[in-house]
Formats: C-alpha cells, structure tokens, sequence
C-alpha cells in the first residue's frame, strides 16, 4: 500500500488551498513564533468583542480582518447567527472563506516540539490527515494505516481497505488541558506532557468533544455543517460552541460517508482561562450535555440529506422538536441554524458569481487591496 508522502506534502504545502481562521480579542503578537509555518498561508482573523479597538497583525502575513461591523455590514439581519463575546464568531471566516481546506487555531496556541526537540508544522500534519482516508467502518489496531510504516492488520477486510474520504483533523494540544470548568477547579496545575505519536480515525456512530483550538477540516465536504451554534453573550451558554459543532458534523460525516481523524499534530497550549469565569459560561451547558450527547447519539437523517447543507437543516428542524423540552434557547438554536445556512448559501452560491463591488476589502500584507 502507498503511504504518506512526507516530502512531497512539506514541499507543496497546498497554500493556495488552506485559509487560516483565527478569532480574537488581541494583537495577534503569538504569529511571531509560528511564522515559519504559516506566513505563507492566507489568514482569516475575525475580531470578537469591541469592534473600535485596534487589533494588530505582524507584518508580512497576507490577511483579511473582520470585526462586528464588517459582520453586521456583510450579513445584514443575518449577523444575529455569528456569536458576540465567544470563539464560536470564528465560523464567519469559515463562510467568508473560499479555500478547500480550513485551519483554525486560537490566539493562546503556540509551535509545540515532539520528543526529539523538533517543531511541529501543525498544517503538514493536518494537510496529511485530510489528503489520505479514514476508516471509520472497522477499526484499524495500528491506528491509522495511510501513515509510513503501517498497515492494515492481518483481518481486516479488503472490501474495506480503500476507505473514505477524511473531512475532519482533529488535532491535540499539550501543556493546558482542554478541560471543564469544574475538572480545572480540581486539577489546577495539571498540565499534558504525554505526546502520543497516534493518528486514528473515530468509529462510525461514536461521537467525541471537538476542541476548535487545534482544528482543520475540508470545507468543501462538510462547511456548512461546521456552525459552532449560537452562543456567548446574551446568550445563557458559552464554551460549548466547538461542542456543538463537533458532535453535529460528526453525524453528518457519518451520514455522507465521511471520515474524521484525531491524534497528530499537538500545539503548546500556553494559557488557561479562569475556571470561575468560565463556570458561569458552562453551567447550563454541563446540565444540557446530559441532553445533548444522547440527541446526537440517536439522531437518524433521511436519505433525501445528500449534502452537509441538507443534513444541517435537517438537524435543525431535530434541533427544535427534541431539544426545546430541556429549555427555550434551543429554538433560538435552532431558528439560528437555519440563518447560518441562509448566509452560507448567500455567500457561497452553488454557480460562481463574478466579483462584486460590494465584496469586503482584503488586507495584502496589511495593506487595503480591493477584493478580487
């Protein structure tokens, strides 16, 4: 069988095919350290919180910056969809984007090392998970069979071995857990140092908690599933934003017959955020997760949801028949899911337009350049 091939991938690192989306309150000061890997890469930065405050960017990134006012100006009533004061404002620049593939990182994430000293190129890693396929049908004991050195194991059947087509790169961080609030509470100084040198492919019908922080995924595939709902303020959850979108695009990839890996790469996680803060963000979430998961465990899509956009607006319709028993802001949830789609189509229609002169303007190594 064909592995991966490593120096073909690292040489052609597919920049023309990657947009990097990052949400933020702040100066963007931490792409210093990662230059190296992602300056040759189109940055998509959506800056949450007060749109007056100037957010800077080191100079020789090629970059779009929106703030809430571009958001508002480009969606219009639409703009109610994308959340205020929450990582979720990040799945604007998954609509806005028209690249094949999406990196989204978030602005406390720094260049981790493996065990031999060496920095991780997080994107050559991803790159490799979505180029090569998934097996979610039957589990593969070496984990990951397309990788060098690996194959399928004795009993594995033949009929499954050509595997699927990977839509999702779920990657892992070390140093600051990804944990709740109450877990924080509890393990304050814990900290990762367990580099596991795995990729494996999450089984059909299993779901998982997506972490947003170290995320990459095929947009054509699965983008209009990868909403990360409605959530932060003025709203009575927070923090469950990559939750939500992770449990719905996993059903989804099931559904259409898509794969989603976990494992490699690892990013150093460098600050933890306030776990009294964020008890107050998460405390319904943690009741309603009891609700949430099972939903998900159970959800059933028709044969008529033959694309990610389909299967989301059937999910919605889910959404607000299960969901709104447990508490009225599911069908804010799930009126909100129906705008996203809304958007996302008005942004991405099915024929390609030509240019308009309404587009936002781009930021060509931070200089104003008219959208093309």
């Amino acid at each position: 069988m064909t592995g991966y091939n490593l120096e073909a991938i690292e040489a052609a690192p597919l920049k023309d095919d990657v947009d990097i989306v990052i949400p933020t309150i702040r100066s963007l000061d931490f792409l210093e350290q990662w230059r190296p890997f992602l300056q040759h890469y189109h940055l998509i930065i959506v800056q949450d919180g007060d749109p007056s405050i100037k957010i800077r960017v080191p100079d020789g990134y090629d970059y779009e910056l929106y703030n809430r006012n571009d958001i508002n100006k480009i969606l219009g009533p639409r703009a109610s969809c994308i959340s205020y004061k929450d990582g979720g404002c990040r799945c604007f620049g998954f609509m806005v984007s028209k690249k094949k593939y999406i990196y989204t990182i978030d602005d406390d994430c720094f260049v981790a090392k493996d065990p031999s000293g060496k920095e991780i190129n997080v994107i050559a890693q991803h790159i490799k998970n979505l180029e090569t396929p998934s097996t979610p049908h039957y589990f593969n004991t070496l984990y990951d069979p397309f990788r060098d050195g690996t194959d399928f194991v004795r009993g594995y059947p033949f009929s499954l071995r050509e595997g699927v087509q990977t839509a999702i790169s779920h990657g892992l961080w070390l140093n600051i857990p990804d944990y709740d609030a109450p877990t924080q509470l509890v393990k304050p100084r814990e900290r990762n140092a367990r580099y596991v040198d795995a990729v494996m492919t999450i089984p059909k019908g299993v779901l998982y908690p997506m972490c947003g922080m170290n995320l990459a995924f095929n947009r054509e595939l699965i983008g209009p599933a990868m909403y990360f709902g409605l959530m932060g303020e003025g709203q009575p959850i927070s923090r469950y934003d990559d939750m939500w979108a992770g449990w719905a695009a996993k059903v989804v990839c099931d559904h259409l017959g898509f794969g989603v890996k976990t494992g490699l790469p690892y990013l150093w996680h460098s600050k933890a955020s306030n776990p009294f803060v964020n008890l107050k963000k998460e405390h319904k979430g943690l009741h309603w997760q009891e609700d949430m998961v099972p939903f998900f465990q159970n959800l059933r899509l028709s044969k008529e949801s033959d694309t990610a956009a389909k299967c989301y607006m059937e999910i919605s319709k889910m959404t607000k028949e299960n969901l709104t028993k447990v508490d009225p802001y599911f069908e804010n949830l799930a009126d909100a899911m129906v705008t996203w789609l809304e958007a996302w189509e008005e942004l991405n229609p099915p024929v390609k337009n030509e240019a308009c002169d309404d587009k936002p303007v781009k930021k060509d190594n931070g200089k104003d350049v008219k959208a093309k």
